[in-house]
């Protein structure tokens, strides 16, 4: 069957109302499936700044709330570390299953070790790393990711094989209990899916949660422990059977659902001024975003300063389906800093632009509880106009 054809205007139009209908938390982690976790917060971190954009009224560490009173999410694995909704626990148990080697490894190496955190669990409750009793270091390890405490990397190998779960957080940091006492009664016994079935299921779950996504995207978009030539299979399986549909963009392939086609039968949203997070699913496909919307995006937030062209953290900013410009921000004592403007070569704001950007500098600055801003050298003097109107 030959793809349906999408002009590039469709495309944007396609993916700006998926993404970007505004509902509340439950609604937006049901269109999303999770939400990719990332520590780093100079303006809120990057599951916030994914939910502001789409959650009316959302403040930083909204979620905090959902995760850790209501257990309508949990701290999982999905497209990387991911907030997760419960209801997606039996599909996402598969995840356990491909990154179990870490135990097995600590298993053969020390299971007396895994025994003394797992009881220390039984018998104290929620706890964080240093507060076990079990304080073992190994200075061999100094400099790798996970450190040296060994308490740390086993509860670590714990959590990616789903024997304990984080409990909530405290400063960021995780405080685990074991997986029983933290999933909701109805889910402890639900027997696991098949790794076939589980991977059809998060295959569907991507392309839905992306609204059109290449077949052929990075590896990260997919995050499995499996081959290529797996994913293809079952893609190819889900194309066959309808719950795909080919979509040819001028020239570049991907794949959607009906449910998103007919987004295009409804009214654009109000064109608004939006600032997106880094790792936001819209952005999750780099090439693509390049191609549909003829915006090369780069995250430099791990480039070394001398080379960074654009910034350390840098949000790009939508304005109705076109991304316009890109900026450095930082919140820092109640002080919305804007350290960078970089706009997309031949944009042109205009009124209605000016006092849209105006809006989204003020619901941005009521997200980060920001009372006062500033514009560093070099950025655009209409800008910090705009951000000092927006904040008086």
């Amino acid at each position: 069957m030959e793809p349906l054809k999408l002009t590039k205007p469709d495309a944007r139009r396609l993916m700006v109302s998926h993404h970007f209908r505004p509902g509340t938390l439950t609604e937006i982690f049901g269109r999303l499936k999770s939400v990719q976790f990332d520590p780093l917060k100079p303006a809120g971190s990057n599951h916030d700044l994914v939910l502001q954009s789409r959650v009316p009224g959302y403040k930083v560490g909204d979620w905090e709330k959902a995760a850790y009173k209501d257990r309508f999410i949990y701290d999982g694995w999905d497209k990387q570390a991911s907030l997760v909704p419960f209801s997606a626990w039996p599909v996402r148990r598969v995840f356990h299953h491909w990154h179990g080697d870490w135990l097995k490894e600590h298993q053969a190496e020390c299971p007396q070790a895994i025994e003394a955190i797992l009881s220390e669990l039984r018998d104290r409750g929620p706890l964080a790393p240093r507060e076990f009793a079990y304080q073992e270091q190994r200075p061999e390890l100094k400099g790798s990711w996970y450190g040296t405490s060994m308490a740390k990397r086993i509860l670590l190998s714990l959590w990616h094989a789903g024997e304990v779960m984080t409990h909530s957080r405290r400063s960021g940091q995780h405080i685990y209990d074991l997986a029983e006492r933290v999933l909701p009664a109805g889910l402890r016994d639900t027997p696991p899916m098949s790794v076939e079935d589980a991977m059809r299921s998060i295959l569907l779950d991507r392309f839905d949660a992306v609204g059109l996504l290449r077949p052929n995207a990075n590896y990260e978009v997919w995050s499995f422990r499996t081959p290529d030539k797996s994913r293809t299979r079952i893609i190819g399986e889900l194309l066959k059977s309808g719950d795909l549909i080919s979509v040819d963009v001028e020239g570049m392939v991907f794949h959607t659902t009906q449910a998103h086609l007919r987004l295009l039968d409804e009214a654009p949203l109000p064109r608004k001024v939006r600032f997106i997070a880094p790792l936001d699913h819209f952005m999750w496909d780099r090439t693509a975003i390049r191609q549909v919307f003829d915006f090369d995006y780069l995250w430099e937030v791990y480039t070394p300063e001398p080379k960074r062209k654009w910034g350390y953290y840098v949000l790009p900013v939508l304005w109705g389906d076109q991304l316009v410009a890109r900026f450095d921000v930082q919140v820092v004592k109640g002080v919305l800093n804007v350290k960078t403007w970089h706009w997309e070569s031949g944009f042109r704001p205009t009124v209605p632009f000016w006092s849209a950007l105006e809006q989204a500098f003020k619901k941005f600055a009521k997200y980060t509880r920001a009372t006062g801003s500033q514009a560093f050298d070099g950025v655009d003097g209409k800008v910090a106009s705009v951000l000092e109107s927006a904040l008086q």
